[in-house]
């Protein structure tokens, strides 16, 4: 395993990060939503990059894992900055992008906006919207008064501990949409999704299918696997989802 390094980011944010020299096109691993770059999907990536002798970028945004910062007071948006600046700062050269849950759609947003430096993306149980079509949509009156007036709630979590939802955070979110405007993707892409994910509906990798365009984009469904997509066999359809689309980026 890499060892961890920070980077002091033009926001002033400090970001954890390990890098793992090699070819082009570098790969770069964006995480989800209370997650760190030590999980599972990201050292299994970069544990293949260095078998390949690939070029890779694994981080932790501001309120995650080993970066500076509250969780709390994050939003998409500084997330997103976090990404672009992470990008921008420590590789060279177009990326491919693998997106886990929020960084699926941290992902797609970074592409819309520099589509330059993106060679080509994979997605894992991309969350695009979820503030808004997962998040705000799903809460009683009670809850979204409750966020006006406190600035803040709790929702239960599979996870750790509970997800503390702001304001801000759902404010900021409906800034970064990116299912409300065209989404072309003039590279190669592989969105992938379970279809027993309870965090992210099928519905909503279907949705991103129909919406988003490009001249060669697939969606791959996998029967029985769940949000975290961490098995062996679900490792694999990463990893054979990132070979072939950098076999089409080159």
């Amino acid at each position: 395993m890499q060892n961890t390094d920070y980077f002091d980011a033009p926001s002033g944010r400090r970001l954890a990060y390990a890098k793992t020299t090699g070819k082009a096109p570098g790969v770069v691993f964006l995480g989800g939503f209370m997650s760190d770059m030590q999980g599972t999907k990201a050292i299994y990536l970069e544990e293949w990059a260095k078998r390949d002798g690939r070029a890779f970028l694994r981080f932790d945004y501001s309120g995650h894992g080993e970066s500076s910062g509250e969780f709390a007071n994050g939003c998409i948006g500084d997330w997103a900055e976090d990404a672009q600046e992470a990008i921008a700062h420590l590789t060279d050269g177009p990326q491919v992008l693998v997106g886990s849950s929020m960084g699926g759609w941290i992902s797609l947003r970074y592409a819309r906006d520099f589509p330059d430096r993106v060679a080509g993306l994979v997605t894992i149980a991309a969350a695009p919207d979820f503030t808004e079509d997962s998040m705000w949509a799903s809460f009683s009156e009670e809850q979204r008064q409750a966020l006006m007036k406190q600035g803040k709630i709790s929702l239960p979590s599979d996870y750790d501990e509970p997800y503390t939802i702001t304001r801000r955070l759902i404010d900021d979110g409906r800034n970064q949409l990116v299912l409300r405007a065209p989404l072309a993707r003039n590279f190669p892409v592989r969105f992938l999704q379970g279809t027993e994910d309870t965090d992210v509906d099928m519905s909503v990798a279907l949705r991103l299918l129909e919406h988003a365009t490009g001249p060669d984009m697939e969606l791959l469904l996998v029967k029985g696997a769940d949000h975290r997509f961490s098995d062996k066999e679900c490792l694999k359809k990463v990893e054979l989802a990132l070979v072939d689309v950098i076999s089409r980026a080159m």
